[in-house]
């Protein structure tokens, strides 16, 4: 397997530096991620990433990595944490990828130049994007195999250290969800006071009081109540809500 022009040392970015996108859905009561597995022989996953041009905000080209991924235009997305370990590097995970790959390159000089490039310390800018998981179209890059949702709960070993970037980002949900209210992002346009409640307890993995829970939620001022009920109830039908806008 060759990648004859996949050359990022010689493209306009920002050396050292890479972004990480932790993508977050919600279906079944479960937390999903949005994880790619790559294309190389050799059972390598890893987060959505990308590198950041030197003429192009951070923030805008983590809002370029995850359309690029997702399909979608204004995900909600937050900076969580950078991860700059001074070992950090991809030493290792690409010495067992060209072990198992020996023809990724062709070239001897271009395959020099970017292990060089790609083994020195990488400085990651974490993001996390929350998603209505019904309105994402998962697109492959040219390094992917596949990219599949997994249960948080259940992602499988990934490269350098991103399975904790995933950590990171679920614990920095919880600490954002009360002050950001950003936990509604997660759902579809309209829903119950169940199934915000569901959501919470999938998030915090524990569950709330219905009472305190529906009355904290409603104090919040945030949600609209909708004339239209629910009508897949078998007793009393709840009424819909929506985030008011």
């Amino acid at each position: 397997m060759e990648l004859k022009n996949y050359a990022p040392s010689k493209l306009n970015y920002i050396h050292q530096i890479t972004i990480d996108c932790v993508i977050l859905g919600y279906s079944n009561k479960e937390i999903k991620v949005l994880v790619p597995k790559l294309i190389f022989n050799g059972d390598f996953f890893a987060l959505p990433s990308g590198f950041v041009f030197q003429d192009e905000d951070v923030n805008d080209a983590a809002k370029r990595i995850l359309h690029e991924r997702t399909g979608l235009e204004n995900v909600y997305l937050e900076q969580f944490q950078v991860f700059g370990q001074a070992k950090r590097n991809s030493t290792v995970f690409l010495d067992k990828l060209r072990s198992l790959n020996p023809d990724i390159v062709s070239d001897q000089n271009t395959a020099a130049r970017e292990h060089e490039w790609f083994t020195k310390r990488f400085i990651s800018i974490g993001y996390y994007a929350l998603v209505d998981i019904n309105k994402v179209v998962p697109q492959k890059s040219s390094l992917d195999q596949s990219i599949s949702w997994f249960n948080i709960k259940d992602i499988p070993e990934m490269i350098m250290d991103h399975k904790q970037i995933v950590i990171e980002a679920r614990n920095a949900l919880r600490v954002d969800l009360d002050e950001k209210i950003s936990a509604f992002k997660l759902l579809p346009e309209t829903f119950t006071i169940k199934e915000i409640q569901e959501l919470y307890e999938t998030i915090y993995e524990k569950e709330f009081v219905r009472t305190n829970f529906q009355k904290k939620i409603l104090e919040l001022n945030v949600l609209e109540r909708l004339e239209k009920k629910y009508t897949g109830a078998k007793n009393k039908a709840p009424y819909l809500y929506k985030f008011k806008s």
